[in-house]
């Protein structure tokens, strides 16, 4: 059985593959959200985009500018490609994992949700989770979330290579 670590390794060239000369960022998304829910057999595997709009109206930049650095950014979390049960379809600025992960531009660990304070819970089954946030330039456009039914599914192998799948998209 191979570890963690080789079936990372063995998708990493994978994920190349499907993203290289792909411009359309939704198709990469479903394609590695599939892969990864395929190989790993995770209870939620996706991605939520930072959207500007939300119920049609123009919304304030998703990252913190110069003249608007005192307030939070009233873009949210949409739901993007994913696999598994339904989910959460709107997630607020610093609210959930998330949240959290896209207002700290940081990956999240989190060994058991329960003890993660503010977690939005879209399906009680889910445990353990791990949201990493995609960059485009210096800016946050998206984050990969991945839940487990197991507690402490994720850790530090996960959020090295996770980080270096959504670098290649």
């Amino acid at each position: 059985m191979d570890t963690k670590q080789e079936k990372y390794e063995r998708l990493l060239p994978q994920v190349k593959a499907l993203c290289e000369g792909e411009e359309d960022t939704i198709a990469k998304m479903a394609n590695v959200s599939a892969l990864l829910h395929q190989e790993f057999g995770f209870w939620w595997t996706g991605f939520y985009r930072v959207c500007p709009e939300v119920g049609g109206r123009k919304l304030e930049p998703a990252a913190p500018t110069a003249t608007s650095a005192l307030r939070p950014p009233t873009s949210a979390l949409i739901l993007g490609p994913f696999q598994g049960p339904l989910a959460c379809v709107h997630i607020g600025y610093g609210k959930g994992v998330c949240g959290t992960a896209w207002k700290e531009r940081r990956t999240v660990v989190v060994p058991d949700v329960e003890e993660f304070p503010g977690h939005i819970a879209c399906s009680s089954e889910s445990r353990s989770e791990i949201v990493v946030p995609m960059f485009c330039g210096e800016e946050v456009v998206a984050v990969l979330d991945i839940d487990s039914r197991e507690l402490g599914t994720f850790d530090e192998v996960d959020a090295h290579y996770l980080e270096q799948l959504v670098e290649l998209m």
